[in-house]
Formats: structure tokens, sequence, C-alpha cells
């Protein structure tokens, strides 16, 4: 096979293949770094494999990388009281309207989650269920607000019986 490469000739000294074949056109610039000898331009050294070794910087400029496992930041603990208040405050949304009973369940949770929310707050960084707390909390305070308006409805219930004319006799 002869090495005569296609279109049967080859380009003039300092032109590269293919290129515009006008004088003084530069080439475009090489990749990596300059070449050495007995390098052809565009190539640099061959890149290292493996981990790095001891004192030297991982590749691409990124820096030390950040150790994980133990001894990372981790959050607070959960307070001992949040499922507790999470469970009663939807408990008595569901139970209100499945049967009623859950009605006395919503105060119970309103005044547990004001509690745990001071001691949450008091020290911020070591509860990480503040979120939890709040929603059975609120849970609790809309079952309340359906305590008192049913509270309410049956005395306006009683009042109007109780005051309405006796027509039976």
């Amino acid at each position: 096979m002869s090495d005569v490469p296609p279109g049967g000739e080859w380009p003039p000294a300092g032109e590269q293949p293919g290129g515009t074949g006008q004088p003084g056109a530069e080439p475009p610039p090489a990749y990596g770094p300059p070449p050495t000898a007995g390098q052809p331009a565009g190539y640099g050294p061959p890149p290292s494999y493996g981990p790095p070794t001891y004192g030297q910087q991982p590749g691409y400029g990124y820096g030390p990388q950040p150790q994980y496992g133990y001894g990372s930041y981790t959050y607070g603990r959960e307070h001992p009281q949040g499922t507790t208040i999470l469970v009663l405050g939807i408990c008595s949304l569901v139970f209100t309207f499945i049967c009623g009973v859950g009605i006395f369940l919503g105060p119970v949770a309103w005044i547990m989650g004001n509690t745990a929310i001071k001691e949450i707050d008091a020290n911020p960084s070591a509860y990480s269920n503040r979120g939890s707390v709040q929603t059975g909390r609120i849970c609790g305070i809309v079952a309340t607000a359906l305590l008192a308006l049913s509270v309410l409805a049956l005395v306006v219930f009683f009042a109007f019986f109780a005051f309405s004319p006796d027509t039976s006799s």
C-alpha cells in the first residue's frame, strides 16, 4: 500500500492537510502543552491514572475533597414528643369527622405542641422535627376550633328549642 494521500499530492511545507491553501494562513492552535522533541503537535504527556499519591492534590482543579462518614455534620435528634403530637393532631381531625370523639384530642395536641415548640425554639440546634410538631399543633388548633363551633351550635340548638312556644297543647 502506498503512502500517497487521497488526491495524490502532499500539501506544501508548513500547511496542514485540508487547509485553505493560502500562504501565511496559520493552522488552528493545538490542544495540550507545546510539543517536546519527538512528539507531534497537539499531544501532551499521557494522563496518570489511579489515586493521587500522598500530598498530591486531586485532578481537575477542584481542591481537596470533603471527608464523609463518621464525624460529619448531623442535625439534632427528634423532639421526644414530636411524633405523639403529630399523631394526636391527625387523629383529632380524623376521629372528629368519623365519630366526634377526636374533638377532645385537639386541645391536648395544641397544648403539647405549644410546649414542644417553646422547647425547640429555645435550642433550635438540638431538635430536628419542628415541622412535625408544628403540623400536629395546627391540626390540634383546627380540631379545637371545630370543638368550639360544635359547642356553640349545641347552645344555639338547645336555646332555640328551650324558648320555642309549645304547640302541643
